[in-house]
């Protein structure tokens, strides 16, 4: 078992009140699925997280959501197969993506990637846009289009999910935010919910 930090001990009392007071564990699998694919589809873009094996360090890009499968867990992402994060997903297959709209609500999915090649794939989810990504390298082959064998399709399967999602509007969430400034009750402005891998895999056996 990892080893956990702690620099204190709160007795009886929650060491994270905010994470006690918005803990959403009611709501079904289903629901939440639902919720976070609709967030993901909002915000359309993300921040890819990728391991860099040949110094250890993490690097993210932005990246734009290409499409989703497996009743909404898996994601897809174009990719230009000659850059750098798909050297690193060579060597390490894990993956963060995270998502953040402008009032704060954020998703973060934990998972494992692969570089899909496959023509069919590709022109499935193919976008004119991607020319001014990759450009027209003038050799009848490297063209942007969706023959271009530089565009692929970067797969991230879902292993677990953490998001939070507001309950409230943005002047309710400000109030209950300086109510507990003010009383140190912890504001209650989210639904944070998490989707295990237990469920992960339950429902993509299911779809």
């Amino acid at each position: 078992m990892a080893q956990q930090f702690s620099n204190t001990n709160t007795g009886s009392k929650p060491a994270d009140p905010y994470k006690a007071a918005n803990l959403d564990t009611d709501t079904p699998v289903a629901e939440k699925i639902e919720a976070l694919s609709n967030f993901m589809s909002s915000c359309k873009f993300c921040m890819m997280t990728t391991h860099d094996a040949t110094t250890g360090m993490l690097s993210s890009r932005c990246m734009s959501l290409a499409g989703k499968e497996n009743g909404d867990i898996d994601l897809l992402f174009h990719t230009n197969t000659e850059s750098g994060k798909t050297n690193e997903l060579k060597s390490d297959s894990h993956i963060n993506i995270s998502f953040l709209n402008m009032t704060g609500d954020w998703a973060s999915i934990s998972g494992v990637a692969s570089v899909i090649t496959d023509r069919a794939l590709v022109k499935k989810h193919y976008s004119p846009q991607l020319k001014a990504w990759l450009g027209d390298l003038g050799d009848g082959v490297h063209d942007g289009s969706e023959n271009d064998p530089r565009i692929g399709i970067i797969r991230v399967k879902m292993v677990t999910a953490h998001y939070a999602i507001s309950n409230a509007n943005m002047l309710n969430r400000m109030a209950q935010v300086a109510q507990g400034a003010v009383t140190g009750k912890p504001a209650h402005v989210n639904k944070l919910r998490e989707i295990s891998e237990a469920e992960v895999k339950e429902w993509r056996s299911l779809h």
